[in-house]
């Protein structure tokens, strides 16, 4: 079926008494499925590939009989215009002239129309606004049971990964599951909360010590969980459960019951009933509006999860693993760009394709290899500046000694989860792609050396890696930085550094892991983009105002930077005594890898890579 022949199809089905209710609807949500909810959010992004062609990880659309309308950050701008057919308008968000979806449903639409939406899709804290905006313009919010685009999808649409839970000892997560309920518990106490439920699929991995394989590079199983003061229940298909599972709840010192998937509308419907008015149910406001809306609004608590801020400080155990992780991908991604230099040089056809194969064969051999952390983005001059690119057949390129390769990768290891990118040049850079190179560099330099006080929330730090190319007109259209996960999610919430206002941010606290990756993206040319995982630690500071304590960040990806592409004499003394210790940290981590696997050639280029400059 076309994609011109589904939308076809979905603007029939609105009309539809059947699915939409007595009256049709004027315009349908699409969501980029924010509300964390399981099953539904493994296929939003399928769901808006099927329906537009864009295959981004995030995306809103709207469809009406007039218009097909797709939401997306300057992540996507490049790819969702290559992407998406003359039928879809592509809604660049974040551009201060795009307007909201609100703001264009209420223009596009008369007076007395509804809008569609599966509620399962659309978190609380969108919800509610959305609404108020529609209703000032005399429009209506309808949720629509099924939704509308798998009624189109039907049986063209894949299966769903159904693998089994996997435990996941003390070993690695340091902290018992007993131990992390409690603290818990405590907090619910402190709110007066009766029952907590748990829809964001990381939180309940990390909660119950569990990971899974459901949703393609994160380790995390379709499941809700609720949590009381005397019991721990998790919602699971029963074939996910292995026979193992008893045993590691019994180590793990918790008395865990399982209950259907299906079930937990009607254990948040039975709590109402059951507790006080006075008692509160606590549920995310990035929980769906489907779960909120059992709750009446007296007794509904919608704060940000606390296993959200809970895992984002990882402990001791999560911290050596997360080191040692880094300090083994950097030996396998030393072998990758080292094969990768040798087999261009001899004329040999390397492809984005191929070369995300060779380096995925390469971390795949380390131990407590698990798989991928996420789709590595292997990408030559011009798709390069699309900066989530992903390779496929109509669009791989070779790596040659022409044009800038950029490589962003990760891997997910039992005792951690890695995301690094790297760009070079196997030839001749221009003046201008050095330059731009070293002013990256510099604003991740800037965030690196930085120092600040305890709690200091992200986006207060996002200038700093923007000035060395706001001072020439440049700029990049995504954030700094994101959390990431301990053998979980590579963007782990609510951190970050962004120019965004996050407000459940819990400010930088000693031992959270960030990413630190600014960019400059030269649209149908190059795009650059530099790369580390950090540690936030505390800070050596002269003083300490108001004992508030002070950070700062370490570096944990081991990997060198291409020294052949700074511009030296744009770099200050500083920066560069920073490039020679870092170099040596590099050489002194991966080298004693790379000799005992007998890797020569790799170490011979990491010997290479790291001379001072």
């Amino acid at each position: 079926m076309s994609r011109r022949q589904v939308l076809k199809e979905l603007r029939q089905i609105m009309k539809v008494k059947e699915f939409v209710g007595p009256e049709p609807i004027h315009a349908y949500i699409i969501s980029s499925g924010d509300a964390h909810q399981s099953e539904y959010l493994a296929d939003c992004d399928k769901r808006r590939a099927f329906i537009s062609g864009f295959t981004g990880s995030a995306g809103t659309a709207i469809v009406t009989d007039d218009h097909a309308c797709m939401w997306t950050d300057g992540r996507y701008f490049l790819q969702a215009t290559r992407e998406m057919s003359s039928d879809w308008t592509l809604m660049k968000d974040g551009i201060p002239t795009t307007p909201t979806q609100a703001t264009w449903l209420s223009k596009n639409l008369a007076r007395n129309s509804r809008v569609g939406f599966d509620p399962y899709l659309i978190s609380h804290s969108e919800y509610r606004p959305l609404k108020a905006h529609l209703e000032s313009a005399g429009i209506y919010l309808v949720a629509v049971e099924k939704n509308l685009v798998d009624v189109v999808w039907d049986k063209e649409r894949p299966e769903r990964p159904n693998g089994p839970v996997i435990p996941l000892g003390l070993k690695y997560s340091g902290v018992t599951s007993a131990s992390k309920v409690s603290d818990v518990r405590e907090q619910m106490a402190e709110k007066n909360a009766a029952l907590i439920v748990f829809t964001a699929l990381d939180d309940i991995a990390w909660l119950f010590n569990l990971r899974g394989s459901d949703i393609s590079f994160n380790p995390v199983f379709f499941s809700y969980a609720t949590v009381s003061q005397t019991s721990a229940v998790l919602y699971i298909d029963e074939s996910k459960l292995p026979p193992e599972i008893h045993q590691h709840f019994e180590t793990e010192g918790i008395q865990v019951t399982f209950s259907p998937y299906k079930a937990i509308t009607t254990c948040i419907e039975s709590a109402v009933n059951e507790l006080s008015p006075s008692d509160k149910i606590w549920i995310s406001e990035k929980s769906s509006i489907a779960l909120t809306s059992l709750v009446p609004e007296n007794m509904l608590l919608t704060d940000i999860s606390p296993v959200s801020l809970m895992k984002t400080i990882k402990n001791a155990t999560e911290v050596d693993g997360m080191i040692n992780a880094h300090i083994r991908d950097a030996s396998a991604l030393c072998r990758y760009f080292a094969w990768l230099e040798k087999e261009v040089a001899l004329g040999n056809k390397v492809t984005e394709i191929s070369g995300a194969t060779k380096l995925e064969q390469f971390r795949s051999e380390l131990d407590e290899f698990v798989g991928l952390s996420f789709e590595t983005i292997s990408s030559v001059g011009s798709n390069a500046a699309i900066i989530h690119y992903s390779p496929d057949p109509t669009t791989d390129r070779p790596i040659t000694d022409q044009h800038i390769y950029l490589c962003d990768s990760g891997a997910q290891f039992k005792d951690g989860t890695t995301d690094v990118t790297r760009t070079i040049h196997l030839g001749t850079p221009t003046d201008f792609e050095k330059e731009s190179f070293t002013r990256v560099f510099k604003g991740a330099f800037a965030i690196r050396s930085c120092i600040f006080p305890n709690k200091l929330k992200g986006n207060y730090l996002d200038t700093l890696a923007r000035k060395p190319l706001w001072d020439i007109g440049l700029d990049y259209l995504h954030g700094t930085s994101h959390g990431i996960g301990s053998y979980l999610n590579v963007h782990e919430g609510p951190i970050g550094i962004t120019y965004k206002n996050c407000p459940h941010d819990p400010g930088m606290q000693a031992n959270m892991f960030l990413s630190n990756e600014p960019g400059y993206y030269e649209d149908g040319s190059f795009g650059i983009r530099i790369e580390n995982i950090v540690r936030v630690v505390p800070a050596t500071a002269r003083f300490n105002f108001k004992d508030r304590g002070f950070l700062t960040f370490e570096d944990v990806t081991v990997v060198p930077l291409q020294t052949k592409m700074f511009v030296k004499s744009l770099l200050t003394t500083e920066e560069i005594n920073y490039i020679n210790e870092y170099h040596a940290k590099c050489l002194e981590l991966v080298g004693p890898l790379l000799q005992k696997g007998n890797h020569h050639e790799a170490l011979q280029w990491l010997q290479r890579e790291t001379q001072p400059i």
